[in-house]
């Protein structure tokens, strides 16, 4: 087992309850609760931290609850939660990419390939955001089909089209700088 404090807790959103796990100080899973990629997504978590979560609550996971609040409120468009990214090399290069999408806009599949320079690599990069483990903080939400086209997400097609349309909102009341 990794040493160091591995945590887990709930989150009530206003899109359905998430799961947040911390191990020290960074938080390393982000996801809808109950839906099979994301119990999947915590298996692979657990299994490349070699941790067991115990519930308890964290200090990084509280920031993280009161930064999503502030998400949902429309009162943050960005987080500054320490992350701690648990994939491949390529899985990692394309959730670091991610966050570079502006609130209330999003990019396509292609988009992103072509973003890390990877132009041919399109079902890797969908791939790779499907295994995102930390939603919202690393916004796989903003991501659509070349057509425009919302596409799969953990959440549900629900939740992605809700979270779009709230950032679409709060993006157009923010003033210019």
């Amino acid at each position: 087992m990794k040493k160091g404090v591995s945590c887990l807790q709930y989150y009530k959103s206003p899109c359905g309850e998430m799961v947040l796990a911390s191990v020290d100080d960074e938080l390393c899973l982000c996801d809808w609760n109950d839906m099979p990629c994301s119990e999947r997504n915590m298996r692979r978590v657990m299994r490349m931290m070699r941790v067991e979560f115990t519930r308890r609550s964290s200090d990084v996971i509280q920031r993280a609850m009161g930064q999503l609040d502030e998400y949902f409120t429309g009162s943050r468009m960005t987080f500054d939660i320490p992350l701690h990214l648990c994939g491949t090399e390529f899985q990692k290069r394309v959730w670091l990419s991610l966050p570079y999408i502006p609130y209330g806009e999003t990019r396509s599949y292609k988009d992103i390939a072509v973003g890390i320079g990877q132009p041919n690599a399109v079902r890797a990069v969908a791939q790779a955001i499907g295994a995102n483990a930390i939603s919202f903080l690393v916004p796989c939400h903003r991501v659509i089909g070349c057509n425009h086209t919302l596409t799969g997400y953990a959440g549900g097609l629900d939740a992605k089209k809700k979270l779009l349309e709230l950032e679409r909102r709060e993006s157009f009341t923010q003033p210019y700088l």
